[in-house]
């Protein structure tokens, strides 16, 4: 099961990222659990310094945009 982390203080931006990510695992079966990292300094933990960021399994692999579904479908599979 993958770990999907939405970094983010809580901003528009952030709560669109944790919800297309929902989408994403839901319509296509994907075994994830969807997190949100809303603490500043767990965040900066991560080396982030632009958000929303997403997370998988511990790894930074979006930082400061909100990917298109196309887009989170592959970084999901």
């Amino acid at each position: 099961m993958k770990k999907i982390q939405v970094l983010g203080t809580g901003c528009p931006k952030c709560r669109k990222l944790y919800e297309a990510s929902q989408k994403v695992v839901e319509e296509n079966g994907i075994d994830a659990e969807i997190g949100k990292v809303e603490d500043l300094n767990e965040i900066m933990n991560f080396g982030v310094m632009m958000t929303p960021a997403l997370a998988i399994d511990g790894n930074v692999v979006v930082s400061g945009k909100v990917p298109s579904l196309e887009e989170l479908k592959k970084l999901f599979s």
